[in-house]
């Protein structure tokens, strides 16, 4: 499966659950660890871990491998590792003091080619 379609199946998971203000961030060419960086935030300790338990699922059904979830228990900004796509959970107040989408403002934002809740 191709990167393009990791990174919609785990927007779509996102979507799915709720979260909020998803984006793509295109890393190609600007980041080693992935091509895709998909960012988005709950509102609650407990949604962030239903979107990230979602993505895994998800991830699961479609035969995409998993390789590392971090950040889970605490709930404040879960990682989850897609191989060449990476996916920030974050819990609402953690995005906006981690401010990714500023610190990798050189990356261009990545289409995702569906309506999603923003």
């Amino acid at each position: 499966m191709n990167q393009k379609s990791i990174l919609k199946i785990a927007a779509a998971a996102c979507d799915d659950k709720r979260a909020e203000d998803i984006l793509a961030l295109d890393m190609e060419g600007i980041s080693l660890v992935a091509d895709y960086f998909l960012i988005c935030h709950g509102n609650s300790d407990k949604q962030v871990q239903a979107i990230a338990r979602e993505i895994k699922d998800q991830a699961d059904e479609n035969g995409i491998q998993v390789k590392k979830m971090e950040g889970f228990d605490e709930a404040r900004w879960v990682l989850v590792d897609l191989g060449d796509v990476v996916v920030h959970v974050f819990h609402k107040d953690e995005r906006s003091y981690y401010n990714l989408e500023k610190l990798w403002g050189d990356a261009p934002l990545a289409d995702l080619d569906f309506g999603m809740n923003q």
